[in-house]
């Protein structure tokens, strides 16, 4: 049958056959809000009824500024279920540079949580929303010319029927958050969301289910939360959400008062569980059974460790903005449990291989980089749920000619297929005409146990064109020198990748989604002077 693979049809489902499940929320106040998938569902429908009664035309884009709870969830599925465009826009973003993604995507409607008004104020005069819809999260009074949530959602008289929506038609958007240039508009159309939803949903990849308590902790802000909403709502899994409260001690409440088995955030927030689970075995054991999905940067094998020792399995995946954000996932195939326990921890530390319906390809300057795990070539995707161009941009060289999105992502791959990222193409280090990842110095270097963080650069050098400098940032009442982490490094690296340099901060720059910003680390130290000459290629 021509049966179009539609958002709706997912809300449709769980308010037919989860009616009774849970979802729950962190409020401001810290209180927990709770409610059932009938709720949400309900809800959803009158938020999509009361949009094209306030005029929503399909295609039109609803922005939404809001932390991570239940009315974004609404927002998930009710815009699109009316045929706008849900715009999450990114609240750690600057005001001005929320107010430019805005005003390119077009936004009509603007849905914000009252906690975020402030954050509104300051960019309010430079974006051109039609109509201002506050969430009322907390006491504080609906602004003068704005439109309460709750009251909008009371002007659907309960009589909706779905538009005819096309699966390829827009359902969602997020703007990239690169650091270099203007941000980037991703459209994701009906089709591209479900079809990522069902691949998450798969024992290989996600594993999401109907048994599952779902706590995403990665932003409903950027990359749709890694697809977890959608996927937890069409498998009927109860969903806990954190709001803002996403410190180490919060998430642990959650864990325990709702059992959660299922978790995702960038190795931050990992890095903060881990020190504070350490030395409390009755806190560990609330992790006992559960999984973590770890992206945004390369897990270090040693974090991986310490969550298996806390009964807590995390799972290395990898993603863009442009690819939904799913590309590839790391498991074990079978065989490999048999192997060398250096050798397991080595493979779960890669970014894994692709999941079904991403096809991948590594391509150097000599062509097809070969799948040996030495060469390194820019990793190239495509598949159906992988962007084909920036939403009211010309097509520009991120897409090659014959139609491969090219993530800017330095990998090796090995004989089974799995992917080792290296680094950004702007993040290798070329020291004497040999290449240095810096990916590799970094987790090495979070293994010794007074390092909380690191961020290795490359920085001009006199002799040798670059040399890689570490910044580092030391676990609370931890001391060490140089010496001892050269000595620490010389068993894994040859002397010429050591860093030459190394810096101790309080903390380092990240990006809005948690990311290292290793453009400002080196615009903060592109005039370091050298002390130590550095080593030629090769001792």
């Amino acid at each position: 049958m021509q049966f179009p693979l539609t958002l709706s049809a997912i809300l449709e489902r769980a308010g037919t056959l989860f009616p009774n499940v849970e979802i729950v929320s962190r409020l401001p106040d810290r209180s927990l809000h709770r409610y059932r998938y009938a709720d949400f569902y309900r809800r959803a429908r009158a938020l999509a009824e009361a949009l094209v009664r306030a005029g929503l035309q399909p295609g039109d884009r609803v922005a939404t500024l809001m932390w991570n709870q239940y009315v974004h969830l609404e927002c998930y599925f009710g815009i699109p279920a009316a045929g706008g465009i849900l715009h999450t826009l990114n609240l750690r973003l600057h005001p001005d540079e929320i107010a430019f993604i805005a005003n390119h995507a077009k936004d009509r409607f603007l849905i914000v949580e009252d906690t975020l008004w402030p954050l509104y104020e300051q960019f309010r005069e430079k974006a051109h929303f039609e109509q201002v819809i506050v969430v009322p999260m907390s006491n504080r009074t609906v602004p003068a010319g704005s439109t309460d949530y709750e009251q909008f959602l009371q002007t659907a008289p309960g009589d909706f029927r779905y538009p005819e929506l096309d699966e390829n038609s827009g359902a969602a958007m997020c703007y990239t958050s690169g650091t270099t240039g203007q941000p980037k508009g991703v459209l994701y159309s009906h089709r591209a969301l479900v079809l990522h939803s069902f691949a998450l949903a798969m024992t290989d990849v996600f594993a999401i289910s109907q048994q599952d308590v779902a706590m995403p902790v990665m932003p409903m802000f950027h990359a749709n939360a890694w697809g977890i909403p959608f996927s937890a709502v069409m498998m009927g899994s109860k969903l806990v959400f954190p709001g803002r409260c996403v410190d180490a001690e919060s998430l642990l409440e959650l864990w325990a008062s709702e059992r959660v088995t299922l978790s995702g955030g960038v190795p931050t927030v990992w890095l903060a569980l881990a020190e504070v689970l350490e030395g409390s075995p009755e806190r560990q054991s609330l992790l006992k059974g559960s999984r973590g999905l770890i992206a945004g940067s390369a897990a270090p094998e040693s974090l991986i460790r310490k969550f298996d020792g806390f009964g807590l399995r995390l799972i290395q995946l990898w993603g863009l903005t442009e690819t939904t954000p799913a590309a590839t996932v790391s498991h074990l195939k079978p065989g490999m449990d048999a192997w060398p326990e250096d050798k397991r921890y080595e493979v779960r530390t890669r970014q894994g291989i692709p999941i079904p319906f991403v096809e991948l390809r590594s391509m150097s300057d000599d062509g097809l980089a070969p799948w040996d795990d030495k060469t390194l070539g820019e990793i190239q995707v495509r598949g159906p749920w992988v962007a084909a161009s920036y939403f009211q941009l010309p097509t520009d060289d991120k897409w090659t000619d014959d139609g491969w999105f090219r993530t800017g992502d330095v990998a090796q791959v090995d004989a089974e297929g799995y992917v080792k990222i290296a680094d950004r193409t702007k993040d290798l280090i070329k020291s004497g005409g040999e290449w240095i990842s810096s990916v590799d110095v970094e987790n090495a270097l979070v293994a010794h146990p007074a390092i909380r963080e690191a961020a290795v650069i490359g920085v001009p050098h006199p002799k040798w064109q670059e040399r890689p400098l570490a910044v580092l940032v030391l676990r609370p009442g931890n001391t060490v020198t140089e010496g001892e982490l050269r000595r620490f490094l010389e068993s894994r690296f040859a002397k010429w990748q050591l860093p030459d340099g190394f810096v101790f901060v309080d903390e380092l720059p990240h990006t809005s989604t948690g990311k290292l910003l290793k453009t400002e680390l080196r615009r903060r130290y592109q005039d370091w002077e050298w002390k130590h000459p550095g080593h030629a290629p090769g001792e």
